[in-house]
């Protein structure tokens, strides 16, 4: 009934609970995940949860924030694209976050590196049809720029994607589906604190929208500040459902067919 669009159980905390993550979600009628590859090194072991296990894909990219591990060329890309259960590209995308503490100091101009691998993924995505999963943050203006640069403007040859774990603001939500894109939303949904976030995820299309968890971040109330994991993504979806006044059950339903179309003719 569930899918989760985006989890990390390759993580260390979550892979070494895998057997009663996987039995969490099943109770909780969470039938589907999809694994988020961060860096090269890290691919192999989440494309082998996604082998090992008929309800896990997983995607091959490398984080916007993550520096001193392998850059990965277009045909890097698309060589691991092309393996069973890959359906994605990403995540990817810009992080302008923490510029003096997390970045020592650099200015944007320094993060050019930055900008140049966000364009190799977004033309391993096009070349290979399958979608993109972008991280943003802080960096909205650029993101869209260059995915609009690079010819994802809408058109029926763009590779589309979506933007995950959204915290940016109404304006930057119009202009992602404005472009064909999907946008999804964690368990920040639920937090005290995020009522300008609530009212972007009453505005957004439910026929545009997915649900996720970013596990082992970002854990929905009741279980904020604890590991998350994708059995907890209902709870992203009895937010949506309050503001929408639907059942959590049909949101469930319309964001896992939103899944499906998103990554049309790639998960069966």
């Amino acid at each position: 009934m569930f899918t989760d669009s985006h989890c990390h159980l390759s993580f260390p905390e979550l892979q070494a609970k895998l057997p009663e993550i996987l039995s969490a979600m099943q109770q909780a009628q969470v039938t589907r995940a999809l694994c988020i590859s961060c860096t090269m090194e890290e691919f192999p072991d989440v494309h082998a949860l996604a082998l090992g296990h008929e309800n896990l894909w997983c995607t091959v990219g490398v984080h916007p924030d993550t520096e001193d591990m392998t850059e990965p060329s277009v045909q890097d890309l698309l060589e691991r694209a092309a393996l069973p259960r890959v359906v994605g590209i990403g995540e990817t995308g810009l992080d302008y976050y923490g510029m003096e503490d997390r970045k020592g100091g650099r200015t944007i101009a320094d993060l050019e590196w930055q900008r140049e691998r966000f364009r190799t993924h977004i033309r391993a995505a096009q070349a290979c049809r399958k979608p993109l999963v972008i991280h943003t943050r802080a960096s909205s203006a650029d993101t869209l720029a260059i995915l609009k640069e690079e010819g994802e403007d809408g058109s029926v040859t763009q590779a589309g994607g979506v933007f995950h774990c959204f915290t940016e603001t109404m304006e930057v939500a119009k202009a992602a589906l404005d472009i064909g894109y999907y946008i999804s939303f964690s368990g920040i949904l639920t937090f005290k604190n995020a009522q300008d976030l609530r009212d972007v995820a009453a505005y957004v299309p439910l026929d545009r929208m997915l649900i996720e968890t970013d596990s082992p971040y970002l854990a929905p109330v009741p279980y904020r500040g604890k590991t998350n994991n994708p059995s907890y993504v209902p709870y992203v979806a009895q937010q949506v459902a309050q503001l929408r006044g639907i059942s959590a059950e049909e949101v469930g339903r319309i964001t896992s067919a939103n899944f499906d179309r998103l990554f049309a003719g790639v998960v069966a």
